[in-house]
């Protein structure tokens, strides 16, 4: 267990706490504490699903600029790749991911909801990418991710603005995907993890590897990819189990082991 972050498992459901008053900013020790807590919910079988969250109050209002504004070049060049690599784990977690957002997600704090697959948020919550009134840009997947999702010229509204975003609008442009009332953000997020907890492991790690990996490439090699993880399915007990269930008793009755 980290000291900022840890991971609860309870009935296939992983929870990753950010936990660094007063609002869980983003240094060393978290990011590092956040690979590894990726590292463990992707290891362990009895994970199923993720959920990312923040507490209560706040998700994480960005990274700790106190620290950030005393660093030399070659220092801010070592902890840029090293946080981009530790929120490149927490999106690589093989599994289905939802990050619960309460109160702010601002720069690299949006920038770790981003690596969500699926983001839910109180009706008062705030989101944001404002490093551009510090005088430098989203560093951590900022303008990669969120203009991936969005589409370029709504990410450059928000980069270039720097302005916060309140939860219906981050609703309308497709930044969260869920809103609901501050105190039901964490059940919300558990209500949508646990219906994987039970589910085909193999398949959700495809369907996840696919789709991630189709964004980077045309669709050709796309589609190659798509063929190659559905053929592979067929080495899976999950896939042999699913279908003689279909055949035997219907549809949405399996039972699956995760194999």
């Amino acid at each position: 267990m980290g000291e900022f972050v840890t991971l609860e498992v309870e009935g296939g459901v992983g929870t990753i706490r950010l936990d660094r008053p007063p609002v869980n900013a983003l240094n060393n020790q978290v990011q590092a504490e956040l690979a590894e807590a990726a590292r463990e919910a992707s290891d362990r079988d009895d994970v199923r699903a993720v959920i990312l969250y923040g507490g209560e109050k706040t998700f994480a209002g960005g990274a700790d600029i106190k620290e950030m504004a005393s660093r030399t070049y070659p220092e801010i060049a070592k902890f840029g790749a090293e946080l981009t690599a530790s929120l490149a784990r927490v999106a690589n977690i093989p599994k289905p991911v939802v990050c619960a957002i309460t109160g702010y997600a601002l720069g690299g704090g949006l920038e770790l909801a981003l690596t969500a697959d699926w983001r839910v948020a109180g009706d008062n919550v705030k989101v944001g990418q404002p490093e551009i009134q510090l005088g430098i840009i989203p560093g951590a997947g900022g303008t990669q991710r969120l203009t991936r999702l969005i589409g370029p010229s709504k990410a450059k509204d928000l980069i270039f603005t720097g302005r916060f975003v309140k939860a219906e609008e981050a609703l309308k442009l497709g930044i969260v995907d869920e809103v609901v009332a501050p105190d039901d953000v964490y059940a919300a997020a558990h209500k949508w993890a646990s219906q994987f907890a039970n589910g085909p492991a193999m398949a959700l790690r495809a369907a996840k590897t696919a789709i991630d990996s189709g964004l980077d490439v045309d669709l050709a090699t796309g589609l190659k990819i798509e063929t190659q993880l559905f053929t592979a399915l067929w080495a899976t007990e999950d896939q042999r189990n699913g279908m003689q269930s279909f055949i035997d008793n219907g549809p949405g009755k399996a039972s699956f082991e995760g194999k």
